[in-house]
């Protein structure tokens, strides 16, 4: 499957604007030219020629974050197995792009400073999800079988929003003990946000190191913030409620949904 993913990275123009998007964080892109070899796809080689502006500063990260347009039709084509992990599995397919982009990270040389491949952090952007009644999130209709964590298409209308509040996408994690290689300059334990996960989930005090079961400490100058608001919405039919008279004797209860923006 990483074969595959890296296959549609390089059709659909992903590959590229990967590599342009680690600009960022290793300089300014002056000229990008790429030369693919179609036949090295199976050993993960590339053949690229990368020019990069020399950079005033290169900062380090604990998490290096990329967003990755994806069409589940497109990548279904070319391997269903892949394509159903997109639709139903969607962290599990992060992890197979999260191991593509570090591939390549390596071996084009874009990122000096990146160490481990948990320090890339992946989210997958769906063109769109198949036309199908089971990929469409409805408060109001019976039974709420949303337990699994996956794409879905939801509709409703705005009636709150808060402020834009920062959020911890990434952090560094460094164990106490002084005589512990991962005591320092090491990126051993990085916590990432998943989706759904809470801020204590990512960030809290009660981490162990696994080489020798001291308490972790949270290295704060490698924290890395994103924006989030949260939002209430209601599901659409309520506006049947505003239309006047009803010849619809039943009665029926709306209420909102909170919706995390990030």
């Amino acid at each position: 499957m990483r074969e595959t993913a890296l296959v549609y990275l390089d059709r659909s123009g992903g590959l590229q604007k990967f590599v342009h998007d680690c600009k960022k964080y290793n300089g300014i892109t002056k000229q990008i030219i790429c030369e693919t070899d179609k036949s090295c796809y199976s050993s993960m080689l590339f053949l690229f020629k990368i020019l990069f502006a020399p950079a005033d500063s290169k900062q380090s990260y604990a998490v290096y974050r990329f967003i990755i347009s994806i069409n589940p039709s497109d990548i279904a084509e070319l391997d269903a197995t892949l394509g159903n992990y997109i639709l139903h599995n969607p962290i599990q397919a992060a992890q197979i792009f999260q191991s593509v982009c570090f591939v390549a990270i390596k071996t084009l040389s874009l990122i000096e400073q990146l160490q481990t491949e948990a320090q890339i952090s992946i989210l997958l952007k769906p063109t769109h999800l198949p036309p199908l009644p089971s990929y469409v999130l409805s408060l109001s209709a019976f039974p709420f079988n949303y337990t699994s964590q996956r794409f879905y298409v939801t509709e409703g209308i705005v009636i709150a929003m808060g402020t834009v509040t920062k959020y911890t996408q990434g952090a560094r994690f460094l164990c106490t003990e002084e005589t512990c290689p991962f005591s320092e300059g090491s990126f051993r334990y990085i916590r990432l946000h998943l989706p759904g996960a809470t801020e204590s989930a990512t960030v809290r005090s009660d981490f162990v190191c696994s080489l020798c079961s001291s308490p972790l400490q949270e290295d704060m100058k490698f924290r890395v913030l994103g924006d989030k608001r949260i939002v209430e919405m209601i599901d659409a039919k309520v506006l049947n409620a505003l239309k006047g008279y009803s010849n619809d004797k039943s009665h029926f209860r709306s209420q909102a949904f909170t919706v995390f923006l990030r």
